[in-house]
């Protein structure tokens, strides 16, 4: 005997390859993610220049992070070129003050020259464990030239 569902209000069909029964998935929950920052910034040799263009040392590139426990960074760069970047963070008071004067670093390194994958990079802020950092300053630079990288940072909580 054939196994049957309800395939509408009124049509009663049998399993098959063609007709699958219909499986809902429960106790499933999604990952919610937030966009948080795209960007296009000029990079140059510059230091201290943060995705948004700063070299105020003291501003921060992302803020109001805490409900996040990790960041994507996605990025595009214009060329295959080497991108030096470090990467601070630290907390705030309730009202948003930093707890004391200057970041903690979390990462720091270059994203490499790359015939394999020549302009796109992803990096997870920070690389292991969880961050729930308020704010985050993320600086990038060249040796030499200029190149035009593309970001997009996504929190996922």
């Amino acid at each position: 005997m054939p196994v049957r569902f309800l395939k509408n209000a009124s049509e009663l069909a049998d399993v098959s390859m063609e007709s699958p029964l219909p499986v809902q998935v429960t106790n499933a929950k999604p990952v919610p993610a937030d966009t948080l920052l795209v960007a296009t910034t000029s990079v140059d040799t510059t230091a201290n220049r943060d995705l948004l263009g700063s070299t105020a040392t003291e501003l921060p590139t992302l803020d109001g992070c805490m409900q996040y426990r990790k960041l994507v960074w996605l990025a595009h760069r214009a060329s295959n070129t080497a991108i030096n970047y470090t990467i601070r963070a630290r907390a705030t008071d309730l009202a948003g003050t930093p707890l004391g004067s200057g970041w903690q670093t979390l990462a720091s390194g270059t994203f490499a020259a790359d015939p394999a994958n020549p302009n796109w990079v992803r990096l997870d802020i920070p690389a292991t464990g969880d961050g729930y950092y308020d704010q985050y300053r993320i600086e990038v630079s060249v040796a030499s030239g200029t190149v035009a990288l593309m970001s997009k940072i996504v929190g996922v909580r």
